[in-house]
């Protein structure tokens, strides 16, 4: 896999909030006509902490007012009275704004004559439609920043697998992974399929207090994930990483082992979800005895493929820890056996025998 060390490590050098004003109104303009289902707009109504609810009513301190136009969550009938805001913002009429993109981008380069992949409203002047490539070139040049929401907008997703043939890209791929938005900012990649809920909304709220004036820019990795969400691996959160550690895995998807054997990609995926869970704090994948098929990664979903088959690490990691597991697992349970006593010394005899002596002085 290609790794872009130009942008690696973070965002740019952090701006001292007290060098730049903040900004006290912002738009965000959703576009959800990459190659999706839509599913990372649903599963942010989920979010909670904050939800968008909290967002859009302006019940969160020190945030710009937010104005979200998002044609799930949006009151408007559609058609060119919800596109306003998007052609105000491609002629420059509109105020600073957001511009967060759901799915995949198709290459429009491929098509031989006329034709498109995906397209969002239709032109007002010859009524051909508008492909969603058109309005990234308009849109992203004039952005305050860019947010890439969940894995088909990030890195290619479903849509870019091996034998497609739309030639589907991530945003970063489409844009060039060194682009920059008129904050100065790189394009902010929250992977999932779908997105976690929380984990969009924290780096959303990241972003709006750096608008305000009052945080850095969100500090990401060499694939401009947010480095505290993604930074460290299923497995490293994993309620079931014990039972790795003592070679004991589960067989079938009703065990509450380890699941490697039966084809979770844990060890080496980069996501929060066992930590975070899903809703309110509950569920996500391996929590719930599901596998982790590694769906927030660049590789996905043809590095995890087949799905539900043992990965071929698991194999050699697997054997090398048996002996040492199975060694722990013996002590651990000698231990354990042992410390599931209580004391001679509580009883209810006439004589006490705990060691306290009366006479004892240091």
């Amino acid at each position: 896999m290609t790794t872009h060390s130009s942008t690696a490590e973070v965002s740019k050098e952090p701006e001292r909030s007290e060098d730049r004003q903040g900004i006290d109104e912002i738009h965000i303009l959703w576009i959800s006509e990459g190659m999706s289902c839509d599913g990372d707009t649903v599963s942010l109504t989920a979010a909670d902490q904050p939800s968008i609810e909290d967002l859009v009513l302006g019940l969160i301190p020190g945030l710009p007012k937010v104005n979200l136009v998002n044609k799930v969550l949006s009151p408007s009938l559609g058609g060119e009275d919800f596109l306003a805001p998007y052609r105000a913002a491609v002629r420059g009429e509109l105020g600073p704004f957001i511009l967060v993109i759901e799915g995949s981008i198709p290459n429009q380069n491929i098509i031989e004559g006329d034709g498109y992949w995906t397209s969002f409203g239709n032109d007002p002047e010859t009524g051909e439609p508008q492909t969603l490539n058109w309005w990234i070139d308009q849109l992203a040049p004039k952005a305050w920043a860019v947010v890439a929401a969940g894995t088909c907008a990030t890195f290619g997703g479903i849509h870019a697998m091996a034998g497609n043939p739309t030639g589907c890209m991530g945003l970063a791929d489409y844009l060039g992974w060194d682009y920059t938005s008129q904050a100065g900012l790189p394009i902010v990649n929250v992977p999932g399929c779908p997105i976690q809920p929380e984990n969009f909304m924290e780096t959303l709220i990241w972003v709006l207090y750096h608008a305000a004036g009052s945080a850095p820019p969100p500090p990401l990795d060499h694939m401009l994930r947010p480095q505290w969400l993604f930074g460290k691996t299923v497995h490293e959160g994993c309620d079931r990483g014990s039972y790795y550690e003592q070679a004991n895995f589960a067989t079938d998807y009703n065990s509450p082992k380890c699941l490697v054997k039966t084809g979770c990609w844990g060890p080496v995926v980069n996501c929060n979800v066992p930590k975070r869970g899903w809703m309110g704090g509950i569920g996500g994948c391996p929590n719930v005895g599901g596998i982790c098929i590694g769906c927030t990664m660049p590789g996905f979903p043809d590095a995890f493929m087949p799905f539900m088959d043992e990965p071929p690490g698991s194999t050699l990691s697997s054997l090398v820890i048996k002996p040492y597991g199975a060694v722990v697992r013996r002590l651990r349970g000698m231990t354990n056996e042992l410390v599931n006593h209580e004391p001679r010394w509580r009883h209810n005899k006439r004589k006490l025998t705990s060691g306290y002596d009366p006479r004892w002085r240091p």
